[in-house]
């Protein structure tokens, strides 16, 4: 999956957290997650100085509601993919001792279960790619 769509994917299934989701989605979509993230964290850093509101509760309000909206969509991001490798979205959990951290991280770049899991289809079985490489039958 490329840039483009797993950056789409991200916005649009912000609270999508019962699906799986391929290694290249949750990595294409967390860096377009973050740009997107910077450019509107920037537009209304800019426009509410041309408006003069500075740091006003406007602003913060705006910042905070962008905040409770990626922090939400990051973490169904992060469940889907650990769906992929059959596994609860309640690991997550793990990331309040250090050692879950790394844990977690060598999870988000595991290759996924092949085939369908508890948490649904391979989100790779329907990519056009073929499963056997062998030539003729």
């Amino acid at each position: 999956m490329g840039f483009a769509e797993a950056t789409k994917n991200y916005f649009i299934k912000w609270v999508d957290f019962s699906s799986r989701i391929s290694r290249s989605e949750y990595w294409w979509g967390s860096l377009g997650a973050i740009l997107v993230s910077v450019v509107i964290g920037f537009a209304i850093g800019f426009i509410g100085t041309l408006l003069g509101f500075g740091t006003g509760a406007i602003l913060d309000y705006a910042s905070i509601l962008l905040q409770i909206f990626l922090m939400i969509a990051g973490t169904a991001l992060a469940v889907r993919r650990l769906h992929d490798l059959d596994r609860s979205g309640w690991w997550l959990l793990i990331i309040l001792t250090i050692i879950g951290s790394f844990l977690l991280l060598y999870w988000y770049c595991c290759k996924g279960d092949e085939g369908e899991n508890r948490f649904g289809p391979d989100p790779l079985a329907g990519d056009g790619e073929p499963d056997d490489l062998s030539v003729g039958a």
